[in-house]
């Protein structure tokens, strides 16, 4: 389908978007800014082939190799391996780990109720297996590289709640339907000038945010904060992302950082790497970030994707001589778009946080509706020609991007396939129409996910069991849960 034609496009357009709003909130005390460490200069290096990594370690530059796989909550987890044992034992064979990385909560506590791991099972070990395409250096650790795995049971077969696995399977399907994906992901975040550690010693209460006041745009404001988003965007150069640049947000501390569209699968591996480095960079600078959805009662943070399909000769599938320069099958594609989100939400929303990002009358969308570069609507169509692409608008910054991604395309086939009829564009103010709304809790989105026909035949049936329990999960610690705001509403005055 569609080829994104040019490095901004994918991605800096939507760097032009404000963040989601919501009422403003009281800033933070002021203190002063932590000391910056100096800084990485780097160009975009290449991928890194196993020879070099070999020449590498025999002259003594890298000496670790981390082995990272994606947890349901979109996490980096895994090892970090001697860089010779990596090179002699592990790149052709895998590594083995446990088989509750895929089946715990939050806090890695072990949780019952799931099919592929248990106490009954004996918590057994699944492999990671190295995609030797993903190797990379890693610029903001000292002699280190790392490899992102698929996940395998011990016998071969591919562990199917696994989201790069998941992502894969959606990629198969398009592929045998003659094309494939190119996504770009764009990740908000808010930075402190408060470490991790005295965050939480803390219990995460008056943090003081790196900007006093809204620096949407603002190279005043970003500028506060050079060091450290010059650090990520270098860092990340180095590790093979192509960096297209940062900008400021509406929060405060809030600030974006874009990078260029990707086949999907290196998209979704380098949207993790991303989001691990960020906080290890930032705990370096004695800062913290967030990526959590909905922080406070001001801005939210959000994942925009931008996703295009092409054929496999590269040609362009999307733009056609249709009503609004669109093609067959972009009617069809994003018809499968209106009619799935709210069976997948779940996969852009899947925290109890998620849900308060969600506010009608912000920049986060509420109707199931679509839009020529309408910033209220669910997808936002933007580009022409060759670069036609739509923009999901649903997810959050917590959002586990292979599952994300692999939603997109699955709905986008369910359109395609079923010749779905394209709805009415909207104009103006999606807020005020009627359409159909986002399900407004993790409770319905959970509920729609389990009753769905399409995402059983998209997925497979144990991969939404699997989901529905995640959320299952979330929902019994939540609801476990006394918070600060009962205490404070309730100790004297009820």
């Amino acid at each position: 389908m569609t080829h994104l034609t040019t490095p901004s496009e994918a991605t800096s357009a939507e760097a032009a978007a404000p963040a989601d709003v919501a009422p403003a909130a009281a800033s933070a005390p002021t203190t002063a800014h932590a000391p910056q460490r100096t800084t990485r200069g780097s160009l975009q290096a290449k991928p890194l082939t196993l020879d070099e990594l070999r020449r590498l370690t025999e002259a003594g530059e890298i000496d670790t190799v981390v082995v990272a796989v994606t947890d349901a909550q979109g996490r980096l987890q895994g090892k970090r391996l001697g860089a010779q044992f990596f090179l002699d034992d592990v790149a052709g064979h895998g590594s083995e780990a446990c088989n509750y990385l895929l089946a715990v909560d939050v806090d890695m506590n072990t949780v019952d109720g799931y099919e592929m791991s248990s106490w009954e099972t004996g918590y057994g070990d699944m492999v990671m297996q190295p995609d030797l395409a993903t190797l990379r250096l890693i610029p903001w650790q000292p002699g280190t590289a790392m490899v992102n795995c698929d996940l395998l049971w011990t016998t071969g077969a591919e562990v199917t709640a696994s989201p790069r696995q998941i992502l894969k399977k959606q990629l198969d399907r398009l592929a045998e339907a003659g094309m494939s994906a190119h996504v770009g992901t764009e990740l908000e975040f808010i930075t402190f000038d408060t470490s991790y550690e005295d965050a939480f010693a803390s219990k995460y209460q008056g943090m003081t945010p790196a900007n006093q006041y809204n620096v949407d745009y603002s190279l005043l404001g970003t500028a506060r904060i050079e060091p450290l988003l010059r650090d990520i965007r270098n860092s990340m150069a180095g590790a093979g992302l192509y960096v297209e640049g940062a900008k400021g947000e509406c929060n405060f501390g809030q600030h974006e950082i874009t990078f260029r569209y990707q086949q999907a699968l290196k998209a979704c591996d380098d949207h993790a790497v991303y989001k691990n480095g960020a906080k290890e960079i930032a705990a370096q600078h004695g800062k913290s970030i967030t990526f959590m959805a909905k922080y406070d009662q001001k801005e939210g943070s959000s994942c925009h994707i931008h996703l295009s399909f092409r054929s496999a000769d590269g040609d362009m599938v999307m733009a056609g001589d249709g009503e609004h320069g669109f093609s067959p099958l972009m009617e069809h594609f994003i018809a499968g778009q209106l009619a799935c989100i709210e069976d997948f939400t779940y996969f852009f929303a899947p925290n109890i946080n998620s849900y308060k990002r969600f506010v009608e009358g912000s920049f986060a969308p509420t109707a199931v509706a679509w839009g020529f570069d309408n910033r209220t609507c669910a997808f936002r169509v933007v580009g022409h020609g060759p670069s036609l692409r739509v923009e999901c608008r649903v997810g959050g910054a917590d959002l586990n991007p292979y599952l994300a991604a692999a939603a997109l395309i699955a709905a986008g086939l369910h359109g395609i396939e079923n010749e779905l009829e394209l709805p009415p564009i909207t104009e103006g103010n999606a807020y005020t129409t009627d359409a159909k709304r986002l399900p407004t809790t993790l409770t319905g989105a959970r509920d729609l996910l389990e009753t769905s026909e399409i995402a059983k035949a998209a997925f497979g049936d144990d991969v939404v069991r699997h989901y529905v329990h995640a959320a299952d999960v979330e929902l019994d610690a939540y609801n476990a849960t006394v918070t600060d705001w009962e205490r404070i509403r309730g100790f004297e005055r009820l």
